[in-house]
């Protein structure tokens, strides 16, 4: 096939292969702008912020520094959290429904537990945790700019006849040898363009593909809880017994290990 025919098909179908691009890249860094701007307008529950944060720092622990900040709660040295008398007042509310959810699990329990025991044995304080957070999720989904749609069919189909033109000039191209200078210089260019083609699918990316700017914002590095930074400042030593009966599950001192009878005797004698 003539090179130069086949230059003048080849290089206005990639010309209009890379505008679409072009303008398909325009849409996604204006969505990607938008929706940036639009995570730095939320206004996000300080728990929800810290749920996926180590347990140090994470919603549980900023609960429990809530509540033992408002004096509903008291913390030993061995980390058991009890009820206060306006604790144990069922009137009295948290303000919040994860701390309110942790000072029920305490007043449900007839002694005082620790945090970690709270964790692992109380499935209702588990149930309202999940469904606070997912509620959270839920209410900033809707908010969220529509990050651009896939081309779906027309996509695949337009994709399938460049593919088809591309294998057309391909065959075109090493049909025959050119011949004189204006057949090389197209040949050359018609090279180029087809090379410049499957650069260009390669570039293409789907709408999964994208960068999450929501996810980058979340995992984004930030400050303690309030409620953390707070009780770290006014009473340390609570914070760090707080931190102690997380990983504590029993209330015992002797981790649920039935004593010897004759310790108490032995003693006397």
């Amino acid at each position: 096939m003539n090179p130069v025919v086949l230059a003048c098909v080849v290089l206005p179908v990639t010309a209009v292969l890379y505008g679409l691009i072009g303008l398909r890249r325009r849409t996604e860094h204006r969505w990607y702008r938008a929706a940036v701007a639009h995570c730095a307008a939320i206004e996000l529950d300080p728990y929800h912020a810290v749920a996926d944060r180590w347990w140090p720092e994470d919603d549980t622990q900023a609960a429990a520094a809530q509540l033992v900040l408002d004096g509903l709660v008291t913390v030993n040295r061995r980390g058991n959290l009890s009820l206060t008398a306006a604790g144990a007042d069922p009137a009295r509310d948290a303000g919040h429904p994860l701390p309110h959810a942790l000072l029920a699990a305490l007043r449900r329990r007839s002694a005082p537990a620790t945090l970690g025991n709270v964790l692992l044995r109380d499935p209702q304080f588990h149930t309202v945790r999940t469904e606070f957070h997912a509620d959270c999720a839920a209410r900033l989904l809707p908010q969220r700019p529509a990050p651009p749609s896939d081309l779906g069919c027309l996509g695949c189909t337009g994709v399938a006849l460049l593919l088809g033109q591309f294998g057309f000039a391909a065959t075109g191209l090493f049909d025959r040898m050119p011949h004189g200078t204006a057949q090389w210089a197209a040949a050359v260019a018609t090279g180029a363009a087809l090379l410049a083609q499957i650069t260009g699918l390669c570039g293409v990316r789907v709408p999964d593909e994208l960068p999450d700017p929501f996810a980058e914002w979340l995992a984004r590095p930030g400050s303690p809880h309030p409620a953390l930074a707070e009780l770290a400042v006014r009473d340390p030593e609570a914070e760090a017994w707080l931190r102690a009966g997380r990983f504590r599950t029993r209330r015992g001192r002797n981790r649920g290990r039935p004593r010897r009878r004759g310790a108490p005797a032995e003693a006397g004698a």
